[in-house]
């Protein structure tokens, strides 16, 4: 029995470390948010809303709307980025303005 109350106290002293360890990991990580269009080429932190890469630093250009670096929460729009919200309905206005210009030209 008492073989058995240590195992089971060196358990419950394991688990409450793990819990005390991963607790401000998930404060931090809860602390910080994607924001899209401020990530300067190769700076990215990871995949972009394209699909054209899923790792980071490999964005292309500066300030793409696509691409996205974690930020103090509260802190993107003060460095004029967007949300992912935002990026995406920018993107996809876009591509509908190119739509426009291709069924234009078709049409002569």
């Amino acid at each position: 029995m008492t073989q058995r109350n240590t195992m089971i106290t060196a358990a419950a002293a394991s688990l409450m470390s793990l819990a005390m360890l991963s607790t401000p990991l998930v404060a931090q990580a809860a602390e910080k948010e994607k924001c899209f269009g401020i990530a300067k080429a190769g700076q990215n932190d990871c995949a972009n809303l394209a699909g054209t890469h899923s790792c980071a630093g490999q964005s292309k250009v500066d300030d793409a709307k696509g691409e996205w670096k974690y930020v103090a929460a509260g802190t993107c729009k003060t460095m004029n980025g967007m949300s992912m919200e935002e990026a995406k309905v920018d993107t996809m206005m876009k591509k509908g303005d190119r739509m426009k210009k291709d069924d234009m030209m078709k049409k002569g």
